[in-house]
């Protein structure tokens, strides 16, 4: 069974993709909690506008992506971690808790899918995270774990 994904669904897909799915999941799951729609040539159609619709609304959004990313270059996240004495930190450190720092301390609020970062980050110091705004808009903003 073809679906329209409503809704970004980890492991399925993002939104406004197009995927094959079972078609119990489908018609027991995902239409009916408003995730999904069925694919047929009606909706389709609508999805193409929707998009196009969407993909306007970004572009005109991407002056203000270029904004954001001007004022966060040279920034430093300072995120307090608990480690153990040899610099080691407990778990790891992840987008959310990036996406947090974000909030606190420079009062931008950004989706955590947005944040990627390099490598696992396991232990105290100085890190870079990637911060995708917009296909056309890539910036860096450097963060310090220090200990809690």
């Amino acid at each position: 069974m073809d679906i329209i994904l409503l809704k970004d669904i980890d492991k399925l897909g993002d939104k406004h993709d197009i995927v094959k799915v079972k078609p119990g999941y489908g018609r027991n799951y995902l239409i009916p909690q408003g995730l999904a729609v069925n694919a047929n040539s009606i909706n389709r159609k609508k999805l193409e506008t929707i998009v196009a619709e969407e993909e306007a609304l970004e572009m005109a959004r991407l002056d203000e992506y270029k904004a954001i990313a001007a004022r966060l270059e040279g920034q430093v996240l300072k995120i307090a971690v608990k480690a153990g004495t040899s610099g080691k930190i407990f778990g790891s450190v992840t987008n959310v808790q990036v996406a947090q720092a974000l909030k606190d301390q420079l009062d931008f609020e950004v989706e955590r899918k947005k944040i990627h970062l390099p490598e696992d980050i396991k232990e105290l110091g100085t890190y870079t995270a990637e911060l995708r705004l917009h296909k056309e808009v890539v910036t860096k903003i450097d963060f310090e774990l220090l200990q809690d």
